[in-house]
């Protein structure tokens, strides 16, 4: 070891060692703007640019090519990491001989590491919008330096890539606006943060456009409908009964449908009747013509989905459809409600049998289901996450996995729960017994 004199702190060892403390807080400055850039809410950001911060919205500018930003900021950190490094072992080099260098690797290891990463990230992710805020301008105008050799770069690294046959998308994002909300709200719901019900119909809301019609739709074994062969006074009788204000109205056959009967037309017509003769007898009151009251239906792809539906009945002012398949067979029907009810949950009213019908609870804890219950309101009601890709009903999904039509007192297990089949009507599931394993 050399042995150290007042000469090796001259001039030149001390404005070495102010460049090393510069080039350690650049290194600090490029670490903690990585980190609040990228761990920034852009909802925030957002928030903050349209009340005028000027900061937030060159964030948002800057976060919109995250390769780009990401490759100029290491690129930076890298440079002033190697120069300060390799400055640090020229300086203890001169002052310590050959042990200069192991002494500068392990002061330079735990200057780097404590304040040159730790320290700012730590900040930055304390307060990464008011971070990414401040760092927005520097940061901007330090990508604009490194561009060009960011994007030599980048052709680089995927030419490299492409050798492994591994294809990247210049235009895909880190991960995806709606799983980044769907995973923040799943995350706070396990913490506690999040109530469920409150999760429920954020997900329900984002999952609208990845689900069709046909899954939650009415089927056409359970719609009613009018015969237009009937007498007035029995259709008069009918709607009155029905705890439905619209039915569809079939002709010969009920694959015929020829118009859809709303309870309101039906009782002006009856009304207007009834003034125009002047007395109120029942024959004057049923004496309609089912034309006249009949609106012309609606009909959908089975395969459109929830979101695009929504969006159709509100511009067309309806709230009622019936859905048909590609060779325009009815298959259900589908109404606003129905689509409401998969962001907010059950809509009952006065009319409705309640909710409790489909999922009750035995004395020995298992679940007592309907098998028209849709798998999805079983797992919002239970909390569970049973498979709905191949089939929408429960009946649907056991008789997938059973590869068969179950007889009553059958047992099946999969997906981590037992299955029983307490009831069945014709080749129909109506009721299981579900207990998890």
């Amino acid at each position: 070891m050399a042995p150290v004199t007042p000469a090796t702190f001259d001039t030149a060892f001390m404005i070495t060692g102010g460049v090393i403390l510069f080039l350690l807080m650049m290194s600090a400055f490029f670490s903690g703007s990585e980190t609040a850039l990228t761990a920034a809410s852009r909802g925030k950001l957002r928030a903050q640019a349209d009340k005028g911060n000027r900061g937030a919205q060159r964030a948002l500018d800057i976060t919109e090519d995250s390769e780009r930003l990401i490759g100029s900021v290491l690129l930076g950190n890298n440079l002033v990491n190697i120069l300060a490094t390799s400055l640090a072992t020229a300086l203890f080099t001169r002052a310590f001989g050959e042990s200069g260098v192991a002494l500068a690797t392990l002061v330079m290891t735990l200057l780097v590491l404590i304040f040159a990463e730790v320290l700012p990230k730590t900040y930055a992710i304390t307060r990464p919008e008011d971070a990414a805020s401040a760092a927005a301008r520097p940061i901007g105008l330090i990508v604009t330096i490194f561009s060009p050799m960011v994007s030599a770069v980048r052709v680089l690294v995927r030419a490299v890539l492409r050798l492994f046959g591994v294809e990247t998308d210049p235009d895909s994002q880190v991960l995806a606006v709606r799983e980044e909300i769907a995973g923040a709200i799943q995350l706070g719901h396990s913490e506690g943060i999040v109530e469920k019900e409150d999760r429920d119909r954020i997900l329900g809301a984002l999952d609208l456009s990845d689900r069709t019609v046909e899954e939650i739709m009415l089927h056409r074994s359970g719609i009613e409908m009018i015969n237009a062969d009937n007498s007035p006074g029995e259709i008069l009788n009918q709607c009155l009964e029905s705890k439905h204000t619209r039915l569809p109205v079939f002709k010969d056959e009920p694959e015929n449908i020829i118009g859809v009967v709303h309870a309101k037309d039906l009782f002006r017509a009856m009304y207007r009747r009834v003034r125009e003769a002047g007395n109120s007898t029942a024959d004057r009151m049923t004496d309609i013509v089912l034309d006249e009251v009949a609106k012309e239906p609606y009909f959908v792809p089975e395969t459109t989905s929830l979101d695009d539906q929504m969006r159709e009945f509100l511009r067309r002012h309806a709230h009622f459809a019936l859905v048909v398949d590609e060779y325009g067979s009815l298959q259900g029907l589908i109404t606003l409600e129905d689509i409401l009810e998969e962001i907010v949950g059950e809509i009952t009213d006065e009319f409705d049998g309640g909710s409790d019908q489909l999922i009750r609870k035995s004395e020995d804890g298992q679940f007592l289901i309907e098998g028209a219950m849709t798998i999805r309101d079983l797992n919002r009601a239970t909390d569970w996450t049973l498979p709905d890709e191949e089939a929408n009903t429960i009946a649907g999904l056991v008789i997938h996995e059973a590869q068969m039509i179950p007889t009553v007192g059958q047992v099946f297990s999969f997906h981590g729960f037992r299955f029983e089949v307490t009831g069945r009507e014709a080749n129909r599931i109506t009721n299981l017994k579900i207990r998890p394993l």
